[in-house]
């Protein structure tokens, strides 16, 4: 039995999240205070049916005035030796703002404590601060759609295909629309030659082979491409030893269409020949008109 606790700001995608996980089996319950964690494990564990079986709940701001036992809690968790991980759900502060504003919804705190909404993010965001630190996976959804967001969670908890329990997220974006705030190692591909600039391949993108052939057809190209894979294939036992979960490898170009694409497929087919669990998002290329 393992279990997963959903936490972190509200308006992130909470609920998303843990109806994800109930696709996935999960058996879910939301806003359970901090201090009925131990509780809920133990008598959930309690029939052997359930033995192997997993659990999760949401525990958020509604519960402030409990959450101080929400450590305690976790360290119970773990003296009991049930296994657990932390999924924290972060956005920016605009785009929280943009989400309530289109809801129409009020934020919790705004009505405890008679406070705007973005000082009502504010506070929440300090008062989360410890809880994000220790969270084993930080998802910010600032950019995502619902289904993105599904399967980012989807794809997070279900480890058993990663090598040593590590998920390689392999990402393509534009600097115009900002660099992924998840990323651990960004690499920037601007300054390769582009495509863009070649109008029979203006309108194609990374993934076509048109693309590919013309960015791979440089030796620069070849050679950052080779010299990039060979990095992270040297560094990635140690993330492993380490204990890490996911490393964000994110690679960059100025629209987001072509050089970066052509790369982070390429990359993804490489590390996956090499045995490494893969996923494979082209932000500007996903975005779609829903939201969260």
């Amino acid at each position: 039995m393992g279990l997963i606790v959903v936490t972190g700001l509200s308006g992130a995608g909470k609920s998303i999240a843990i109806n994800a996980l109930e696709d996935m089996g999960y058996y879910c319950v939301d806003n359970l205070p901090p201090r009925f964690l131990v509780s809920f494990a133990d008598l959930y564990g309690m029939s052997e049916s359930n033995l192997e079986k997993n659990i999760a709940t949401v525990v958020d701001i509604r519960g402030k005035d409990m959450f101080g036992d929400f450590f305690q809690a976790m360290e119970e968790l773990g003296r009991k030796q049930y296994p657990y991980r932390i999924l924290f759900l972060d956005a920016d502060t605009k785009t929280l703002i943009n989400r309530y504003k289109y809801t129409r919804r009020r934020h919790p705190l705004m009505e405890e404590e008679n406070i705007s909404l973005e000082e009502a993010i504010t506070e929440e965001r300090n008062f989360l601060k410890s809880t994000m630190d220790r969270a084993d996976y930080i998802v910010d959804t600032s950019t995502l759609k619902p289904m993105q967001l599904r399967k980012k969670i989807q794809s997070l908890v279900d480890t058993s295909h990663g090598k040593g329990g590590l998920i390689l997220r392999v990402v393509s974006f534009g600097f115009k629309e900002g660099i992924p705030s998840d990323a651990d190692m960004v690499f920037d591909v601007r300054c390769l030659p582009n495509p863009y600039y070649i109008d029979e391949l203006k309108t194609h993108d990374g993934t076509e082979a048109c693309v590919q052939e013309y960015v791979m057809g440089f030796a620069e190209s070849r050679e950052f491409f080779d010299k990039t894979a060979a990095m992270i294939s040297y560094l990635l036992p140690y993330y492993r030893k380490e204990g890490k979960n996911e490393l964000v490898v994110a690679f960059g170009c100025t629209g987001g269409r072509h050089r970066s694409v052509c790369f982070a497929e390429n990359f993804a087919e490489r590390m996956r020949e090499e045995g490494n669990y893969v996923l494979l998002t082209h932000r500007e290329l996903e975005k779609h008109t829903e939201n969260i």
